[in-house]
């Protein structure tokens, strides 16, 4: 790859910054530290973090790269760095749901645990002030965020994730509960953007459920770096 030189800083985020490069087509993400829970109402900096989530990221979207999901991630560059492809993002979360865990337990008034069977497929809208509000399909298309098409290449991209990591975690010893994604148009073509780090899914312990993902940080459990160590060294990332 051509040897990038970082330029302005195009947006960031809650845990990540994207900066332009000397290539219009290439970004870099930067991997931060800072960890933030309820639409950013609480926030801390956890040592480490930004660097096991950037190699956790690289690692997984190499995978699905390999098992045919085209995605933005070009190569990890630094410990907190990666190069990434320019997207036109759709402001629209893709969260599918294994195992009752989190604000469904809430909405429907589920226990937390229960096999979902078929997986169950959400759309949220992305935006903290408004709390990312659930939609659907309709709100979609009407509001011009996404095209019918691609409403069903996203669905069938998410569900296409959903059966390779699902394979990937149980080879570790561990459930993959539930997980967002986010999508974005490359030149044309749909591909998969952000990131897949413990920090948009949720991943339990096979045996004793325990929780090994940022639950860990919204609910005060500990250790939290230490437990995304944990998933990593389970899938043999590090």
């Amino acid at each position: 790859m051509e040897e990038l030189i970082k330029k302005d800083l195009v947006t960031s985020g809650k845990a990540k910054s994207l900066y332009k490069t000397s290539n219009e087509d290439l970004y870099i993400l930067h991997y931060r530290n800072d960890t933030s829970a309820f639409d950013g109402k609480k926030i801390e900096s956890l040592e480490g973090k930004g660097a096991i989530n950037n190699k956790f990221n690289a690692f997984v979207m190499k995978h699905l790269e390999e098992n045919g999901v085209s995605t933005h991630f070009e190569s990890q560059i630094s410990d907190t760095e990666s190069v990434v492809k320019k997207l036109e993002m759709t402001p629209i979360e893709c969260v599918v749901r294994n195992i009752a865990a989190g604000s469904i337990c809430k909405r429907l008034g589920v226990q937390e645990g229960l096999e979902l069977d078929p997986p169950t497929f959400e759309f949220f809208y992305k935006d903290d002030d408004l709390g990312d509000p659930m939609i659907n399909d309709y709100h979609i298309e009407s509001f011009g965020w996404a095209t019918s098409d691609q409403v069903e290449e996203m669905k069938n991209l998410t569900f296409k994730v959903n059966e390779i990591l699902k394979e990937l975690f149980a080879g570790g010893g561990m459930i993959l509960v539930d997980y967002k994604l986010e999508f974005g148009d490359y030149k044309g073509k749909l591909l998969l953007g952000d990131e897949f780090t413990p920090d948009g899914c949720r991943v339990w312990d096979a045996e004793t459920k325990e929780k090994l993902d940022k639950d860990r940080f919204r609910q005060d459990l500990g250790d939290v770096v230490e437990s995304y160590h944990i998933i990593a060294n389970k899938l043999g990332i590090i």
